[in-house]
């Protein structure tokens, strides 16, 4: 099988099957998407800031891309993956309430759609909990195969 190598400190992920990588690539797709989309438009980064009252917003316009960009390499790297993967299920946890209120929307396609949204983003922090375990399990196993 062909593996990708990464770095990381103390991790066992250090050979990352393909597979596993591109999966893990697709996981943080979304957090790589964004922030370029806001560097390429930076007046809708920040009106999407104002949209959800996060003021400062042009604070917010650059620090939520960088530290999606910043969490998804720590999870691609395989440096600290665990901490990568459990800040992105927080911060996506924190968005969705924030983004998603499918509560507060009336009967219809719109309540439909942010509901749907809304659990769809549930999984997402699911698995990046997922990730974060099994992470931190493998480096559980490897220090017990050392001893």
């Amino acid at each position: 099988m062909t593996t990708v190598t990464t770095q990381n400190a103390g991790s066992t992920a250090g050979k990352a099957p393909t597979a596993e990588f591109l999966a893990l690539l697709a996981l943080c797709s979304a957090y790589i998407q964004g922030p370029l989309t806001k560097a390429l438009d930076f007046q809708a980064a920040i009106a999407e800031m104002n949209h959800f009252g996060l003021a400062p917003a042009p604070f917010y316009a650059v620090a939520v891309p960088i530290f999606e960009l910043a969490m998804s390499a720590l999870i691609l790297s395989g440096r600290l993956r665990w901490l990568g993967a459990l800040a992105l299920a927080v911060f996506t946890l924190m968005a969705t309430y924030l983004a998603l209120r499918f509560w507060e929307v009336p009967a219809g396609p719109e309540h439909s759609a942010a509901m749907n949204g809304f659990f769809e983003h549930i999984g997402l922090s699911g698995a990046f909990v997922f990730v974060a375990l099994n992470d931190l399990r493998k480096q559980a196993n490897a220090r017990t195969t050392k001893a």
